[in-house]
């Protein structure tokens, strides 16, 4: 199948599959006229990379995890201590963003929002808060 239709069936952009393809995840065969020709394992190696992608993991991890999924001689706890890293990656993120959500809200609270001209979001901001 040709690019556009391999787009199609696994739900990414053909940019993003010639990007794939720039950084060897996937490797499809080339017709005699030069014409990416995916097949079968082309497709599973794009929906998996699609929806490892959609979990946030890293364009490296994703290659680790490819590399393990192909092999079948792979112990679990190589593909448990990627996605353990991931998720540990994940849980800090969330705390940030939990902070910095309760450090906003209290400041939205705390401004008047009226036609005056002082604001604390506005001090938090300069330091001056």
């Amino acid at each position: 199948m040709n690019i556009g239709e391999v787009a199609r069936r696994s739900g990414l952009p053909a940019k993003t599959i010639r990007y794939y393809e720039d950084i060897g995840l996937v490797r499809p065969p080339r017709d005699a006229n030069d014409y990416r020709n995916f097949g079968e394992e082309e497709l599973h190696r794009l929906a998996f990379l699609g929806r490892a992608r959609a979990l946030g993991f890293s364009i490296e991890d994703c290659r680790g995890l490819m590399r393990l999924y192909e092999d079948r001689d792979r112990a679990s706890s190589d593909v448990k201590r990627i996605a353990g890293a991931h998720l540990a990656r994940i849980d800090k993120r969330i705390a940030e963003l939990s902070e910095m959500r309760n450090t906003l809200r209290d400041l939205v609270r705390c401004c008047a929002g009226d036609a005056r001209p002082d604001c604390p979001i506005l001090a938090d901001l300069s330091g001056a808060g």
